[in-house]
């Protein structure tokens, strides 16, 4: 999907819709906040073909194809992912920039989801388990560009309670417009 009424600002991603419950309903937040973006949402669930649909890990597909193509004409990219509760039971969030540096998005982001209450666990600062995104396919390519690329963890509960989900699309607009 793609907004016209502006120049295109953002591309929104959505590896694992069904998977990662509700971070499609957050992509399509995001997606009618942002003037000008793009949302992207894979096609299968991540476990289809015995895991071969999990594009957030492959670049043999359309979807990594796409998001490559962003990266190599330096088109911000928000990626949205869910984890479980149990896996990182003190924290709300995850941010990370992959194995890329983090950069104004991603600082201003975390700045305002902190300011909103919501523990957060910056990748680019500490260990956040396997959270990090560091194998991510589309974060591997944005920061072969230098390209800036933002990968959201948004743990259950938050994807779960509408005011937290809006927080943290509430933050990452904020962050955008600033640039």
């Amino acid at each position: 999907m793609m907004d016209l009424s502006a120049p295109v600002r953002l591309a929104i991603e959505v590896p694992h819709p069904n998977s990662d419950l509700k971070t499609e309903q957050m992509g399509l937040d995001l997606f009618r906040r942002v003037p000008g973006s793009m949302l992207m949402v894979a096609g299968a669930h991540r476990d289809a073909a015995d895991k071969a649909a999990d594009v957030a890990h492959r670049k043999d597909s359309i979807f990594h194809v796409m998001a490559a193509h962003f990266a190599d004409r330096g088109l911000p990219q928000v990626q949205l992912h869910g984890f479980s509760d149990a896996t990182l039971p003190a924290r709300d969030l995850v941010l990370s920039t992959g194995i890329g540096q983090p950069g104004e998005v991603a600082e201003h982001t975390a700045l305002r989801l902190e300011r909103a209450g919501l523990a957060i666990c910056l990748a680019w600062r500490e260990k956040c388990g396997r959270l990090g995104a560091t194998r991510n396919a589309q974060g591997r390519a944005a920061a072969a560009f230098d390209s800036p690329y933002l990968h959201v963890e948004a743990s259950r509960s938050v994807r779960e309670d509408t005011e937290r989900r809006k927080a943290v699309i509430d933050a990452i607009t904020a962050a955008l417009s600033r640039r």
